[in-house]
């Protein structure tokens, strides 16, 4: 695909959530894409249409596509750069890592394969972008799993907290606030019945997060 117009950028877009959705799962539904994007089902049915008549996506059942080999190579290639952007935006930059998915989205579409290379060498090949999500390998392989939700570990478990899935600033910004990063260590105090919040403990101090919020940072035993 070549050129930086804007329906180019579009079709970056769509197979850049394609290939998040595929990853999350159950399946890329055109509800589940509609959503993650933010527009009228309509129109993602007929953008599917066009990325499947030009060899991008497969319809592998009633309403479900999948990325084809064509369009997985775009995809990752788009979401390596986004993650490097909100990397550069945050490690030499200094930008809060709220602010950084929004800027690394326009900045996706313009960095070249030559820029890339000097991005990796600059951030001595990161792995994972600042809220913690893999950065996709270029060989096009899966990258390592991400743990568990919070919301789904036991109570009086001790857990090391690997990403926050969900790039909304008031959710980052909050986090933020009460040092809920990748790398942190957090115990589980108290989960709460009847979908209660989740307290934890982290740095000497604790703090109830709602159960939706604790299903949106992923975790690893410690």
């Amino acid at each position: 695909m070549s050129g930086h117009s804007h329906f180019a950028e579009s079709i970056e877009e769509y197979l850049e959530a394609v290939y998040r959705l595929e990853r999350e799962g159950p399946g890329v539904t055109t509800s589940g894409l509609a959503s993650a994007l933010g527009v009228a089902p309509a129109s993602v049915s007929g953008m599917l249409k066009k990325l499947a008549k030009d060899g991008y996506v497969e319809q592998i059942a009633r309403g479900e596509v999948q990325l084809t080999p064509q369009g997985l190579e775009v995809a990752v290639r788009v979401l390596r750069r986004h993650r490097l952007a909100e990397r550069l935006l945050t490690d030499v930059l200094g930008m809060p890592w709220d602010e950084v998915h929004t800027e690394a989205c326009m900045l996706e579409h313009a960095i070249s394969d030559n820029v890339e290379a000097r991005l990796m060498a600059l951030l001595k090949d990161p792995v994972t972008c600042p809220h913690g999500q893999p950065i996709p390998p270029k060989d096009l392989s899966t990258p390592p799993s991400q743990g568990e939700p919070l919301a789904q570990v036991p109570q009086g478990t001790r857990a090391r907290i690997e990403s926050v899935t969900e790039e909304l600033p008031e959710i980052l910004r909050y986090l933020g606030q009460i040092g809920m990063r990748p790398g942190v260590e957090v115990t589980v105090v108290q989960k709460a019945p009847l979908g209660g919040p989740v307290t934890v403990e982290l740095n000497g101090s604790r703090h109830a997060i709602s159960l939706e919020l604790a299903g949106m940072v992923t975790v690893r035993s410690a």
